[in-house]
């Protein structure tokens, strides 16, 4: 008999091959996406640089709007580190690592932890690197009274959105943790990217003292970096998602049923670069984000898939842990109350 899941993957690798021509990228179109998104986060940057000799509130509030085209920015990096943006690698890598320094994300370093993402996205034994930390029901209620509150605490929305985001853009990513061993290259990314940011800052402050640095650097980069791990989250913790232990585990399938097609209304969908439609990028990543919208209007079997609307995506934030008996994730209450009370 064949087993579900081989049936799953091959439909999935089916689509792979159909998805395959809608790989190749524009570069007139690239270059088109690069300035409409670069030019107004710079005028935007301007803008609150000139408020601030108004109002400081005022600067904070067009710094905290320029939050959603750094995220932009972001997933443009995103596109150039799957090798989707331009034809030529070259390029791509070097406008990627000038994008990193905006997005404090060393490009290098990125690029290849998250092509460890989406190498083990879904596999219960390859979990920790480029994902939202997960436990099974069966691993939460193995431990101690201790590392159940750690997961709890980890899994706490403000750990998760905003302190979490802020220690990983502003802290973490100045060194190439996971990766510190790899090899000379990955320091040269963060430390290079450090090196870029420390420049900027520091003529910020050398022109105009801390305050451009306190009132638009940061509030720019925590709400880009709230809203890029909150996109993340969503795409992947969403009740219906897909994880499996090997042999059961494969590839495509994991890709196709563990990610979401977020729902997002027209302006928002624009901003983050239309990266909600993170089913079809799972399943075939070397397609640019603009050609996205073109798949779903021509398949509308993949239009109707895993779609998790606005409202939805708000309620997942109740879901913690993965139930391998029932294949979905759950909240600390339903595993309480399904379960029993964790042991002593």
């Amino acid at each position: 008999m064949t087993h579900p899941n081989e049936t799953a993957s091959r439909q999935a690798r089916e689509w792979v091959q159909i998805l395959a021509k809608y790989r190749d990228p524009s570069t007139s179109r690239s270059v088109f996406e690069l300035l409409v998104t670069i030019v107004p986060f710079l005028a935007l940057w301007a803008l609150a640089w000139y408020a601030l000799s108004y109002s400081y509130l005022l600067a904070v509030g067009i710094a905290m709007l320029n939050g959603l085209f750094l995220v932009r920015i972001f997933c443009i990096q995103h596109d150039c580190g799957h090798a989707s943006f331009f034809k030529n690698r070259k390029v791509q890598d070097w406008i990627g690592r000038g994008l990193g320094v905006l997005t404090l994300t060393p490009y290098d370093v990125w690029r290849r932890t998250h092509s460890l993402h989406h190498a083990q996205h879904g596999n219960l034994e390859e979990r920790g690197i480029g994902d939202v930390m997960t436990l099974t029901v069966s691993e939460y209620r193995a431990r101690g009274r201790w590392g159940r509150f750690l997961y709890r605490l980890y899994r706490h929305p403000f750990v998760l959105f905003v302190l979490g985001p802020s220690y990983l853009f502003l802290l973490q990513n100045r060194l190439p943790l996971g990766l510190m061993g790899a090899g000379w290259k990955f320091w040269a990314s963060a430390l290079g990217t450090n090196l870029a940011l420390a420049v900027i800052l520091g003529a910020m402050i050398w022109l105009a003292g801390p305050m451009p640095v306190l009132l638009i650097f940061l509030p720019t980069s925590v709400v880009a970096g709230t809203l890029g791990v909150w996109l993340f989250y969503v795409q992947h913790q969403f009740e219906e998602t897909h994880w499996s232990q090997p042999p059961d585990w494969q590839l495509h399938h994991a890709a196709l049923a563990g990610s979401s097609h977020y729902i997002l209304p027209q302006p928002l969908r624009w901003l983050s670069a239309n990266i909600g439609v993170h089913h079809v990028h799972h399943l075939y990543s070397r397609i640019p984000f603009y050609r996205l919208p073109e798949i779903l209007r021509d398949h509308s079997e993949l239009a109707e898939a895993q779609r998790l609307t606005l409202g939805e995506s708000l309620r997942s934030v109740n879901l913690h842990l993965w139930d391998e008996k029932l294949g979905r994730l759950m909240s600390f209450r339903e595993a309480r109350a399904r379960y029993g009370a964790t042991p002593a």
